[in-house]
């Protein structure tokens, strides 16, 4: 009945999913939250070494991106597949996943050690931020084969009804880079390089922990060396359907490059040190509404596997619930209460000062991200990837990227305009995203099996 999401409330198998990944998810922003932490109270720094953090948010998102591109596009054929009771096709899928995430983290961890100055330097840093992004990045780099087995695989755990298993892979990489941060950074007086050591020791333990378990007796679908040759047709449905999460992290990248070079020219360091910020409290406070949409994905594709439609109509309607009670919440606290989130990372007056309004207007449309969040779930567990790949582009390069370089120029607070792209993009993007997945794909579900019909 636990691994089974055809039988039972859907609601509770949704949550017994999503409450884990939260755990898991909030404990995996740690990995970077836990070190910007750190590294904006170093003393004497001004806030510098934060904001020199802060310039390699790109470069961990088109990692991340690449991450997603297998692991996130392989999960969830994994749970149709085995909803069908494919399991064969299952473990091809998974063993093709894993072999795409190694070479492509090789390659991806060399190309940014070839381009890394120009690089740094494309994304807004200056001669006094450049030393702390070198420094940083070079030792986080190490870590690039790690971070995207351990976490693209841990989608496989998930996706097959592991969730606690799941969420111990955060736990266990999240505890030891919260005990080796402060003996590092401080003890050890390494700074920020200390901050990075142990970001990349615990990504190579959590990636230990997920491949025992995959290879293990306990888990449902196995990762065999039989199935570690690629197929190319099985490589195109992965890449297809987990070209939305890359694309999402990707445009990310993209957006936060043309952020940083835009409060470069009206704002400054200062201003990119707040951005910074304010991405950090966006991952955390975003991560539940993750949890819930991401959590329910493998119940929704089992069911789809299983032609159980109503009760994929049942699960979309309980994450869209439950995701907007906790956004309108999380909001309300937010806006009420902006200081407190903003001295966790940084002690310096001034950046916390600056950064009030700056929270006012980021997070205006932050209830509106729960949409796109939802839409984009239900497309990419049911297999939808044109649907997921266009939304993912429409928020972040045809609302953000444009508003983030024309409104500075047109408003009278140039860096009001700047932070202003992000709420506009999540009111407009959220609502198109979720109205098309009303109208194609949930309101089709009630024709049972003519939904399978449309086309991915």
């Amino acid at each position: 009945m636990e691994h089974d999401f055809s039988k039972g409330s859907i609601s509770r198998h949704i949550m017994m999913q999503a409450v884990p990944l939260m755990v898991a998810q909030i404990l995996q922003l740690l990995y970077n939250v836990v070190d910007r932490i750190y590294i904006g109270h170093l003393p004497g720094e001004d806030g510098l070494a934060l904001t020199g953090v802060g310039l390699v948010f790109p470069i961990v998102s088109i990692i991340s991106g690449f991450t997603n591109l297998y692991g996130m596009g392989g999960a969830p054929l994994c749970s149709i597949d085995r909803g069908a009771g494919k399991m064969d096709e299952a473990e091809r899928i998974m063993g093709n996943s894993a072999v795409l995430l190694f070479y492509t983290s090789l390659v991806v961890m060399t190309a940014v050690y070839v381009l890394k100055k120009p690089l740094l330097y494309m994304l807004g840093a200056s001669d006094a931020t450049y030393p702390y992004a070198d420094s940083y990045l070079s030792i986080y780099l190490i870590g690039t084969v790690f971070a995207m087995l351990g976490t693209g695989m841990n989608n496989f755990i998930t996706s097959q009804g592991f969730p606690k298993t799941a969420m111990c892979t955060t736990l266990l990489g999240a505890v030891i880079n919260l005990i080796l941060d402060p003996i590092l950074i401080f003890g050890f007086d390494m700074g920020i390089e200390g901050a990075a050591i142990a970001t990349v020791f615990a990504q190579f333990v959590s990636c230990v922990w997920v491949l025992r378990f995959l290879t293990g007796k306990k888990t449902i679908l196995r990762l065999r060396k039989k199935y570690f040759k690629l197929e190319w047709p099985l490589v195109g449905k992965i890449t297809a359907l987990g070209m939305s999460g890359f694309i999402m992290q990707a445009t990310n990248s993209v957006a936060q490059i043309a952020c940083n070079a835009m409060l470069s020219i009206y704002g400054g360091d200062l201003y990119i040190g707040i951005m910074t910020i304010l991405n950090s409290v966006r991952e955390v406070l975003s991560m539940p509404v993750s949890g819930i949409t991401n959590g329910s994905q493998p119940v929704l594709g089992f069911n789809y596997g299983a032609g159980e439609y109503e009760r994929i109509r049942k699960g979309i309607r309980f994450m869209t619930l439950a995701g907007s009670v906790y956004t309108v919440a999380a909001w309300a606290v937010l806006v009420l209460f902006p200081k407190p989130f903003l001295a966790l990372f940084t002690g310096n007056r001034q950046m916390i000062e600056a950064g009030v309004s700056s929270v006012h207007l980021y997070f205006a449309g932050f209830v509106f991200m729960l949409f796109q969040f939802s839409g984009q779930s239900v497309f990419v567990a049911l297999g939808k990837s044109k649907n997921a790949v266009f939304f993912s582009l429409f928020r972040k390069v045809v609302i953000v990227l444009p508003l983030t370089i024309l409104l500075p120029q047109i408003m009278a607070d140039s860096v009001a305009g700047i932070f202003l792209a992000e709420p506009i993009s999540n009111v407009i993007g959220g609502l198109a995203c979720f109205g098309t997945m009303y109208v194609t794909v949930y309101r089709k579900l009630g024709a049972g099996p003519n939904i399978r019909k449309q086309p991915h």
